[in-house]
């Protein structure tokens, strides 16, 4: 300990050259200015800076953050405060420094700051509004706080945390990023700095102990620690470079984001065991650590056990060398702030064993109890002791089937590792005096397949779980899994800034976290920043529809709805809009642009167009088109560059970050990431060799065949087939159809299209195909559709291509177009292809039923946005008596004509949270019909997900959960679909109703016209 204690005198030093390097404060009211008012003071005032008074006797965590809020002073204006211990006495007195017109500035904590305390009692400054609340404070300017003093700031905490916070929310205000350092953000400078006279203030936090889980830390976060904080060797004993130098940085990281709490890297490290100056350092800084859900009591299990241990993990047979190991490690951390965590799992993050019965674990943590009462005291109340019980996976189970722990644990309740909570406290349990939280992923080891890479959660996501926590108060224990915390920094701030203040955020504003962050980050202006929050929310959004690691060729429809086109389009644009943001920031602001912003969405983007040429290729070699060469060469560059984006990010700014994108993450085949990126198959078509068809190659739209010659995919004969026909009718999003026109070998051609009608549209009519451009789109559509009459008009179209030295081809098209009939003064969806597609928010009417009703969540799941009961209560409804959705729609046909439609509404994969005896459901409605209920997530296994949750189709990996309805004896015409709430917290996304012409898809149909 002394030696690590001895380290912390050049800790400052050393750091500097790794640590060194604004708006108000994300979401917090403006306490700071920069120029002077009349209801200002002034911190640095014509280049003279205002000194900074702390007392000696106040907390060192506390003294630590003054420097950093001096610097952080330096930092903006290039002018550096005096920071000085003032130790009043009877007669004691400063003198104020009048150059600049500045005075000083009093920091400390009350009960604890002499200095503080004597201001409070000699002005009468109010602090009832803080005084012995959880990490609250306040500042004010106060007018003779001592002595000779006419006016001076201060800035009071109600406890350690309470006054570190407040300093660095004026530095953040002042312009200071949070991510200076751990993303690289440039110090907004001001030449003059100024607070109002009214100051900030900050009352309870919404969440007590807010915090991050290092974990999954290799290969990026360990490899890049090990090059910049060791000299290429780790710990003795795990070689683990986690030291107090990297947690130093981290530490003051987390306080700077509000955060007070860590669960510390722990694959392949001990926290205590690494550097015997961690735990101290931790609690010098004010961090309350604890240990993840595997370990208990301090211990980083299995590392620690493996080490110190004796005999084998099993507290049946070795229960004397476990309690011993346990009480040592609550022995080593008694002088610490801890959190500690209960209960008993296997190695290795695994369930203890198939036959562990409760009265076992229930033994385990009567002993923990012990060991705790041993070590604090018999007569200690246990209540003041923070501890928590992770109902994780099988823990759950335990707890379902019986199993209690004492009323001060607090239950830590976890989500499905894909950000949907498995359960929240029901109203029988919000009055345990240990409270409850919520353990929450960011990134994830494990099933249904790992994702590591990039960011692929969506704020509004994270905003609709956790306010539920708030809501049913698991609102004791905060902490979100980030894995390498790289490259999460956007999505981690968010979680402890809404467990900081909840009350600050509500489903319409959570734009504003983005923009308001954007310009913090990036010194943006409003119209920039609203361009990043487009591009955050675009970029969220379609790596949250379903994971990187779980995209294939083929997750998107190459045929269908042009939605893998469509997908592409969408990455072009978002990627485009990064790229001009980026071209135009200032040089020192471009590494942290590319950091949070520009490399995830190239890269992303990178990836997905990868996997489409992939995709296009492997259907042009089934269709005998030479393009297939050409997506297999795109394909490939783009799996080469794939690499370059991790290089560009490793070697920015001198290869800060080296090791950061180490993350594997193309070619995953089962769900633990592959040993090194790999490319999907592609095939080749030999280039010098025409097929066997002929020269030209057609192919059209929603069909996997291709014409002439022989196709599987054309007839279910798959030889001999028809022409091909493509269909359009008037109601169609899309008001055009396409065929492909390709090389079939080394040939060139020139083709015309005729047709035997005139309406028919034909976009281009003519053209040429060669090897160097292989194919040519054309579009089809209807000149004018009051020139046809009501129903199917069929036209013949005619493909006629010359190729020199060989006969012509000609290829006939059968074009099919379906103009509806009247549909009167409806009002409405109206059907098109034969579906009828709606996106959730676009109800005709929204029912309110005793204040309740459906409220939109902007910008939440996978097309538009969600919608949900609200305000959320526990109030359940009957059947048919709860708020209704309506959404009007019109048909002109049924399915196959038979009376049927099958109506699926798409659902947010949320878990049935209520606890097993109360699942999460939801009733549906046809016009006057009687409703039927669904209940989306099937029952399981205590512990368990329902087998539909699972897998890379599972309701997890496709993040929705499709609820289908089939209705029978529906006639073509007017119809009302109803969504009716029974349960709170179900979010409806969108509806799909198939009258006959549904094809698949991932996402379903766009959305249908409404009239």
């Amino acid at each position: 300990m002394l030696q690590g204690v001895k380290s912390l005198f050049f800790l400052s030093a050393l750091l500097a050259s790794l640590w060194d390097g604004a708006y108000a404060a994300i979401g917090a009211p403006s306490c700071v200015a920069f120029r002077s008012a009349s209801d200002t003071f002034p911190i640095v005032n014509h280049g003279h800076a205002a000194p900074v008074y702390i007392s000696s006797d106040d907390w060192p965590g506390v003294q630590r953050a003054a420097g950093d809020f001096v610097a952080d002073i330096q930092r903006v204006t290039g002018a550096k405060p005096a920071l000085v211990n003032l130790t009043l006495s009877g007669n004691s007195s400063i003198t104020s420094d009048s150059r600049g017109g500045v005075l000083p500035v009093f920091v400390g904590t009350l009960g604890r700051s002499a200095l503080i305390d004597s201001i409070v009692n000699s002005t009468g400054l109010d602090v009832s509004g803080v005084r012995g609340q959880w990490e609250a404070y306040l500042s004010r300017e106060v007018k003779n706080p001592i002595p000779g003093v006419d006016s001076g700031y201060v800035i009071v905490g109600a406890d350690k945390r309470g006054t570190i916070f407040a300093l660095y929310e004026h530095s953040e205000q002042f312009g200071v990023s949070p991510w200076y350092w751990w993303a690289d953000v440039p110090i907004t400078k001001h030449s003059e700095l100024h607070v109002k006279s009214h100051g900030c203030s900050h009352g309870t936090p919404t969440v007590k102990y807010r915090g991050i889980f290092l974990n999954d830390e290799q290969p990026c976060l360990q490899s890049w620690a090990m090059e910049k904080f060791t000299n290429g060797t780790g710990s003795p004993n795990l070689n683990s470079p986690f030291n107090h130098l990297f947690y130093a940085g981290l530490f003051e990281l987390l306080l700077r984001l509000k955060a007070n709490y860590l669960w510390p890297a722990m694959w392949g490290s001990a926290f205590a065991l690494d550097d015997s100056a961690n735990q101290f350092l931790a609690d010098y800084y004010g961090i309350a650590m604890g240990t993840s859900h595997q370990e208990p009591m301090m211990r980083a299990t299995p590392n620690e056990f493996t080490i110190v241990g004796k005999g084998s993990w099993d507290y049946t047979a070795n229960k004397d060398e476990i309690y011993n190991y346990w009480l040592e490690g609550t022995k080593r951390a008694e002088s610490y702030e801890s959190v500690f965590t209960l209960g008993m799992r296997g190695f290795g993050d695994l369930p203890l064993s198939e036959t562990t019965d409760i009265e076992l674990l229930e033994g385990v943590i009567d002993d923990q109890t012990t060991i705790l009462k041993t070590v604090f005291g018999s007569d200690v109340d246990l209540l003041q002791i923070p501890q928590i019980w992770t109902l994780y996976q099988e823990v759950e189970g335990y707890y379902d089937d019986g199993m209690r722990v004492p009323d001060y644990v607090t239950l830590l309740w976890a989500d499905d590792l894909f950000g949907n909570v498995r359960r929240y406290p029901v109203p029988s349990e919000r009055n345990r005096t240990g409270g409850a939280g919520v353990y929450y992923h960011l990134d994830l080891v494990g099933g249904a397949r790992s994702y590591k890479w990039v960011a692929s959660s969506q704020i509004p996501k994270i905003y609709e779980q956790m306010s539920i926590a708030v809501d049913r108060v698991a609102s004791r224990l905060w902490v979100l899994n980030v894995g390498d915390l790289k490259p999460y920094e956007r999505d981690t701030e968010f979680f402890l800034t809404y467990g900081w203040n909840a009350s600050r955020w509500n489903p319409d504003n959570l734009d504003t976290f983005v923009s308001g962050w954007a310009q913090r980050e990036f010194d943006l202006d409003s119209d920039d920043a609203h361009s990043v929050a487009d591009i955050v929310a675009n970029l969220s959004r379609f790596n949250s529809r379903r994971k990187p690691e779980l995209w294939t060729s083929t997750t998107y429809s190459l045929i269908d709805y042009r939605e893998a086109q469509q997908w592409m389009d969408e990455w072009g644009k978002v990627e485009k809009a990064s790229t001009d943001i980026y071209s135009k920031l200032p040089d020192d602001t471009k590494p942290a642009f590319f950091q949070l912003v520009h490399h995830p969405v190239s890269a992303s983007a990178n990836a997905a167009r990868m996997l489409w040429n992939i995709g296009m290729n492997n259907l042009r070699s089934s269709q005998a088109f030479l393009s297939t060469n050409d997506y297999a060469d795109t394909a490939e560059e783009l799996f080469e560059h794939d690499w370059d984006f991790e290089n560009d990010y490793h070697t920015l700014l001198d290869g800060k970050w080296d090791h950061m994108m180490d993350q594997t993450h193309l070619g995953y085949y089962y769900w633990q990431q592959p040993m090194t990126n790999s490319m999907n198959a592609i095939n080749r078509v030999q280039k010098r060799k025409q097929a066997l068809a002929g020269y030209m190659r057609i192919s059209v739209e929603s069909s996997n065949g291709a014409w002439p010659g022989d196709n599987p995919n054309q007839c279910a004969q798959g030889y001999n087939c028809p022409p091909p026909t493509v269909a359009l009718d008037s109601y169609s999003v899309f008001s055009n159809r396409y065929i492909d026109i390709g090389a079939g070998g080394p040939a060139s051609f020139s083709f015309k299209i005729s047709s035997n009608t005139s309406w028919v549209d034909i976009s281009p009519s003519s053209g040429d195909v060669s090897p160097q451009n292989p194919e040519k789109r054309v579009f089809l559509s209807v000149k004018d559709w009051s020139s046809l009459s009501d129903g199917a008009n069929t036209a013949q179209l005619k493909v006629a291509a010359t190729s020199k030295g060989q006969p012509s081809m000609i290829v006939t098209i059968n074009f099919s177009a379906t103009r509806a009939g009247s549909i009167g003064d409806f009002h409405g969806f109206v059907e098109g292809d034969g579906v009828v597609s709606m996106e959730a928010a676009h109800a005709t009417r929204n029912t309110t039923v005793d204040g309740i009703s459906w409220k939109n969540f902007p910008g939440l799941g996978r097309t538009l946005s969600g919608v949900t009961p609200w305000p959320r209560s526990d109030q359940a409804f009957d059947v048919g008596t709860g708020p209704t959705l309506e959404y009007d729609f019109f048909t002109f046909n049924t399915i196959a004509g038979s009376g049927n439609i099958t109506v699926t509404a798409l659902l947010s994969p949320s878990n049935n949270a209520q606890g097993q005896d109360n699942p999460l459901t939801v009733a549906v409605a046809l016009d006057s019909e009687e409703p039927i209920v669904h209940q989306p997530m099937p029952d399981s296994a205590a512990g368990k997900q329902p087998a539909a949750w699972d897998g890379v189709n599972g309701f997890a990996a496709n993040n929705i959960i499709p609820v289908e309805t089939k209705f029978t004896n529906v006639s073509a015409g007017k119809h009302t679909f109803k969504i009716m709430m029974t349960q709170p917290a179900i979010v409806v996304q969108k509806i799909v109703i198939d009258v006959g012409g549904l094809k698949p898809s991932y996402l379903g149909p766009p959305e249908s016209h409404r009239v």
